[in-house]
């Protein structure tokens, strides 16, 4: 049986059953777990599923932002959070930088920087260093999630396994203290924790839109979390508890970015 078959089969026992377990399914396809697993992996990268401990539900977690919402909301204080972290960085460095509109607006940030080895499963982040020929880009590879402009899946986990850089620069869709960074997707969240894992530093770019909002998977605990770079408007209590717990924060006023280190 084809990949094709297999994941139309796999698809249509979600319509009629709305979970599955993936020993079930490779029981009735007459296949592995291994290639069931890769087929879930699949079908959740390209929001055709939800991927769970064991198997799947039927259809894609709670909506996700399209792309051209996100790169209009808090646009002023993402270009200033991308400023301010952009002083993280120094020529020479190895770095990795995830998707989204923050960390897009963090790369452009990065243009004046020579040496720097930047590794990234974002086409923007990548498209944004073109001109900076003085930087070496490398692209992870993976399957494409539209969603976010970015690879994601285990060929990109598999690239970011053989690399260690000095920081990793993530974002996120909700950051709550007690909780860390989360995204709606598992396949999204597998590869961020990926990133994370290959950084001696992580750092988080958040703006306040994002702050006390619990989305479905944890990516990133708070206390993997070595810096939070996000704006004046993030709410003071949860900073508190960041710094708490040992990260260092970095508040950015939009227009500016201005270091207020706390």
């Amino acid at each position: 049986m084809i990949a094709a078959q297999r994941r139309n089969m796999i698809l249509e026992a979600l319509r009629a059953n709305g979970a599955v377990s993936i020993s079930s399914l490779a029981e009735r396809l007459e296949t592995s777990a291994v290639t069931i697993r890769r087929d879930l992996v699949y079908l959740d990268s390209v929001g055709m599923l939800t991927r769970t401990h064991g198997g799947a539900v039927a259809g894609p977690p709670s909506r996700e932002s399209s792309y051209a919402e996100k790169i209009v909301q808090a646009i002023d204080e993402k270009y200033a959070i991308g400023r301010l972290a952009a002083t993280l960085v120094h020529d020479g460095d190895v770095i990795i930088i995830g998707p989204g509109t923050t960390t897009e607006a963090f790369a452009e940030s990065l243009l004046q920087k020579t040496g720097l080895t930047v590794i990234t499963n974002s086409l923007p982040v990548a498209e944004a260093f073109v001109q900076a020929t003085a930087n070496e880009v490398i692209m992870t590879g993976g399957t494409l999630r539209a969603s976010i402009r970015a690879f994601v899946g285990e060929a990109t986990n598999r690239t970011l396994r053989g690399i260690h850089a000095d920081k990793t620069f993530v974002s996120g869709n909700g950051l709550v203290a007690d909780f860390g960074l989360s995204t709606p997707n598992m396949t999204v969240a597998d590869s961020d924790r990926a990133m994370a894992a290959a950084g001696h530093e992580i750092v988080a770019l958040v703006d306040h839109t994002k702050f006390g909002v619990r989305t479905a998977i944890q990516t990133i605990s708070t206390e993997q979390i070595t810096h939070l770079v996000t704006d004046a408007e993030a709410p003071v209590d949860q900073l508190g508890l960041f710094a708490r717990s040992g990260t260092t924060l970095h508040v950015a006023k939009p227009g500016t970015g201005l270091l207020d280190t706390i």
